[in-house]
């Protein structure tokens, strides 16, 4: 406690971490890194300060109005950028002589571009780079020492603070030396164990918890790629432990997901052992059903052994970004083990666990032809979903610095990011912009948006269970699956007219989301016709989420045919067809179409698809014998009905609830949703089989 404070009142303090929740939640985590924050200036300064936690922007904005406190402290990250910055002129309307603290990771890397940034952004009055806790706490005792509480920012600027950067009133900034990492995590007291994340548990919001900080990879798009963060950090494992039985004993029933933000979970030796907990954990709670979470890049055997643990409840991700080699090199990723990676796919299969990589589109020295063959490896690899990135140029991030955009000429466009809008009590629109590249030296405009329509016809077809009978059959005929993906888009003329209105809608969508400069977009959108349109899922959309959640929840009948008739012509094309094969096609189309029939409909416990089989699907896309379809003929048809359970339907209607009966609020839904969730289920003398 502070000696020169006794007499005075408890410094105000309110900590933010902002969500947009205007349509849906755009970020549903606990903010446990400003928790974290708080609590280690509580263990420092007891009841010298008095500090709020916030999320919601309209919690916040009206607190601010109503009472503002004296120091106004918000995350800096690309989803939250603008919005923090309007918080921060509204506050100081209401206390000019206040203190404003920005921090987090999205601040430019090089010099130059640093300087431009916090000269073009005068609404804060301190910047704490990389982890706040130290640099903040630094803050405080500074402030609290003070003799008075007139003019914080004035009185701030006149001495250096480590782990700080400040604005002097001439505009000029006093730069702190090398920013603070805590070595000793267990020096921050927790955040849940002491309740400051209790309001939170509010069943919008999933926990978020961290057991290390830090990644020791370099890739050149991420923030995280930087080699001051390339040491981890741990918190101990009994503190892991206490947070996370503390997590799962408050959690309401509704929540049933949590986030695990290291960098690379399962990647280090005791996350097995966390894993073993948390399986105790869902043994004792039920809980957690479903963990978000980035798998690490390299020891991949000790990461399925991690997900094998846990029932179910994490996927594997595959973040592979490219096949190029060439590219590979270009983005600093030569320390991580593709061969090795790609080697372990068998071996995942065996452990029935689906599979799941990210590739990046736009990536340094891309071709087309480079992309393209990234997804045909990809795909003959039998990962079992696949999702493409538009690659972000993101402050704090190597590629976006001076050198690496003149090096690869990037051409670049801005968009909305999706549901990050909002209109204020003050009548003014704010939204959050990020920078795409479309085109490169090596990547042209046109070949983008060719591309990004192949992402979109693999997001749908490619995502495991609802066409795993059609990919595994063409696989037997020796059909490469990628050309199935590839003429679902680019063969559409004997398409329903729904299915080629859908693909000329989404590359219409494709290139009118792109804006010349965020200027532009705010403008636009000022406008309230224009805003509207904002509001009606019209814009600001995530284009490749939004028009597969139109999909799945309208056009899901018409797609299946679509994809059907497409692989059959490929089998025709190949003169593959004959009665047999034709036997065997029509049992796989009706497999398909029941699985994926009416998953979001509000009526979809009552329509429940059933069809006589002659052949037992179930058996053989279960066998890892090779024996093809033939061999699996029923000795006489076999009656199947396809149904939901009802903890499907729970799991989805809370998550409705949550985010709303719009598509845009299913396409959060479907996000959230695993693939056992999501579809049917096959159902033969009253028992559902295992197909996962």
């Amino acid at each position: 406690m502070n000696k020169n404070m006794n007499s005075k009142k408890p410094l105000r303090i309110f900590l933010g971490d902002l969500t947009y929740d205007t349509i849906v939640l755009s970020t549903d985590s606990m903010p446990t890194n400003i928790g974290y924050i708080a609590a280690y200036s509580k263990k420092k300064f007891g009841s010298d300060v008095n500090i709020t936690l916030f999320k919601y922007i309209s919690d916040l904005e009206k607190t601010i109005l109503e009472n503002p406190p004296d120091i106004l402290a918000l995350s800096n990250y690309a989803w939250n950028y603008r919005i923090s910055l309007e918080m921060f002129r509204i506050f100081k309307q209401m206390n000019p002589n206040g203190l404003t603290i920005f921090g987090g990771p999205n601040l430019p890397l090089d010099m130059d571009s640093q300087t431009k940034f916090l000269k073009e952004n005068p609404e804060f009055d301190v910047y704490i780079p990389l982890e706040g806790e130290v640099g903040f706490s630094n803050v405080l005792e500074k402030v609290l020492n003070f003799n008075s509480r007139e003019n914080l920012k004035k009185q701030i600027s006149e001495e250096t603070i480590d782990g700080c950067i400040l604005r002097k009133p001439n505009n000029d900034f006093q730069y702190s030396p090398t920013p603070i990492r805590t070595k000793d995590l267990d020096d921050i007291p927790s955040p849940y164990l002491n309740g400051m994340m209790d309001k939170f548990f509010d069943g919008k919001l999933s926990p978020a918890l961290q057991t290390n900080r830090g990644c020791p990879f370099l890739c050149t798009y991420c923030v995280d790629g930087n080699s001051a963060v390339n040491e981890v950090n741990k918190f101990s494992f009994d503190r892991v432990c206490s947070e996370l039985y503390y997590i799962a004993k408050h959690v309401p029933e509704t929540t049933k997901s949590m986030l695990i933000s290291d960098l690379n979970f399962g990647m280090m030796p005791r996350d097995l052992e966390i894993c073993d907990y948390i399986a105790k954990l869902q043994k004792e709670f039920d809980y957690p059903k479903q963990i978000h979470a980035t798998t690490g890049k390299n020891s991949k055997e000790r990461i399925i052994e991690s997900i094998k643990r846990l029932n179910g409840a994490l996927r594997l991700w595959m973040s592979v970004q490219s096949m190029d080699n060439d590219v590979l090199t270009n983005i600093k990723r030569q320390n991580i083990s593709l061969e090795h990676t790609m080697a372990l796919i068998p071996v995942i299969k065996e452990a029935k666990l689906r599979t799941m990589s990210e590739v990046i589109l736009g990536l340094p020295g891309e071709t087309f032809q480079s992309h393209i063959e990234t997804i045909r490896k990809l795909v003959k690899s039998k990962i079992d979903f696949i999702v493409v990135y538009t690659c972000m140029m993101l402050n704090g991030a190597e590629m976006n610095t001076p050198a690496e955009r003149a090096k690869w000429e990037f051409k670049t466009k801005f968009r909305i990011i999706p549901r990050d809008f909002v209109k204020l009590r003050n009548g003014k629109m704010i939204m959050e912009i990020e920078e795409v590249i479309v085109g490169s030296n090596t990547l042209s405009f046109d070949e983008y948006v060719e591309l990004r329509l192949l992402a979109f016809s693999m997001y749908v077809t490619n995502a495991g269970i609802v066409y795993d009978p059609l990919l595994k059959f063409l696989r037997e005929k020796n059909i490469d699956v990628f050309e199935l993906i590839s003429n679902s888009y680019s063969v559409t003329e004997n398409a329903s007219e729904k299915i080629k209105n859908l693909f000329e809608t989404y590359r219409e969508a494709t290139i009118n989301e792109l804006w010349d400069s965020p200027e532009d977009i705010i403008e636009n959108y000022q406008n309230e016709d224009e805003y509207q349109k904002l509001l009606d899922d019209k814009d600001g959309i995530n284009i490749m989420r939004h028009y597969n959640a139109l999909v799945i929840a309208e056009l899901m009948g018409d797609w299946t045919e679509h994809i059907l008739k497409t692989g059959y012509d490929i089998l025709k094309k190949n003169n593959l067809l004959s009665p047999e094969i034709e036997e065997q096609y029509k049992a796989i189309s009706e497999y398909c179409k029941s699985i994926s029939h009416n998953p979001l409909g509000r009526d979809r416990m009552n329509t429940n698809p059933e069809y006589l089989f002659e052949y037992d699907i179930i058996s053989w896309l279960n066998s890892v014998s090779g024996k093809p379809l033939k061999d699996f003929k029923n000795d006489s048809p076999k009656k199947i009905v396809f149904q939901l359970s009802d903890e499907q339907f729970k799991f989805i209607e809370d998550k409705l609830d949550i985010f709303g009966d719009t598509t845009e609020g299913k396409s959060q839904v479907i996000k959230r949703s695993s693939m056992d969730l999501l579809w049917r289920k096959p159902i033969m003398s009253g028992g559902f089989f295992n197909y996962s």
